[in-house]
């Protein structure tokens, strides 16, 4: 059995560490931001082209009438962006994979804010866009207020899997980097269903919220795995502590406006006051079994 098992981990491994590799090199992220900048621009053109009436009648409903949609798209890429790497930072320690999520949400809050130009009228005038001014303003405070409390929360890390042996740890990783895996194709096919349906002018749901449904499930299953390798209470409650903060950014993706930046200011702040709870007040508490 336990040759079994290593030969499953040494061929996830094989599978998942190029891909890792690949994805994360200087040389992609530059090409994939030079492509962004393209993107940006030829959506600015087309939305242009939209407005002029330049455009042919299949293309004309899929292309915004709004300058300023073509921000809200750009940062839609980027946040597809931060998912992928997201999936890929799952196999690390599970506080690395929750910071991962806060950042992705810090975005989100300014994706949000961008999003709010979009009804606004061309030129921007305040009349009757007083409460869109207010949604921009804590939109952007929020995203701030998330972002620099993820800073305190990074420092406060510590190492989580400290108490699982070397040759568990192997285990636990390899484990984490199958689900990894199954998200990644999750991840994509959502996308193209995603795509599939705007094409066609079907409706579907939120992507980014969809796949946080399915992030929270993934979260929970990685604490019950954990417990194969660690099932120690200390080890498990934190797990477990991290996943309902994920839980709580998943329900500030569809609260409203002001109470999703109360809700992802909770959450980060439930983190960190998890983080110091478990590392500085139960450390090398051996009672923790």
């Amino acid at each position: 059995m336990n040759i079994q098992m290593n030969s499953f981990y040494e061929r996830i491994t094989y599978i998942f560490d190029p891909l890792h590799n690949f994805y994360e090199h200087e040389r992609l992220h530059r090409k994939l931001s030079a492509a962004l900048v393209v993107f940006f621009i030829c959506s600015l053109v087309l939305i242009e082209f939209n407005r002029q009436h330049w455009l042919p009648a299949g293309l004309k409903t899929l292309v915004p009438m709004n300058h300023f949609s073509a921000v809200e798209m750009a940062f839609s890429i980027i946040l597809v962006l931060e998912v992928i790497s997201l999936i890929f930072v799952l196999p690390c320690s599970f506080s690395k994979s929750l910071g991962k999520q806060f950042e992705i949400l810090s975005l989100i809050l300014v994706r949000n804010a961008f999003k709010e130009l979009s009804y606004f009228p061309e030129p921007i005038t305040m009349a009757d866009n007083v409460d869109k001014v207010f949604h921009i303003i804590a939109n952007g405070f929020g995203a701030i207020v998330v972002f620099g409390l993820l800073g305190l929360y990074y420092k406060l890390q510590k190492r989580a899997e400290d108490g699982i042996r070397s040759r568990d740890l192997y285990g636990f990783v390899a484990a984490k980097k199958a689900i990894a895996l199954f998200l990644l194709i999750a991840f994509f096919s959502m996308g193209l269903m995603t795509v599939a349906d705007t094409i066609n002018g079907a409706k579907h749901g939120e992507f980014f919220h969809d796949f946080y449904t399915l992030l929270i499930l993934t979260d929970i299953l990685i604490v019950l795995v954990s417990q194969i390798f660690n099932p120690s209470s200390k080890f498990v409650f934190r797990n477990s502590g991290y996943a309902l903060s994920t839980l709580m950014i998943r329900i500030a993706l569809v609260a409203p406006v002001y109470y999703n930046v109360v809700l992802g200011i909770t959450a980060i702040g439930f983190a960190i006051l998890l983080t110091l709870v478990s590392n500085y007040l139960f450390t090398n508490d051996h009672s923790w079994k």
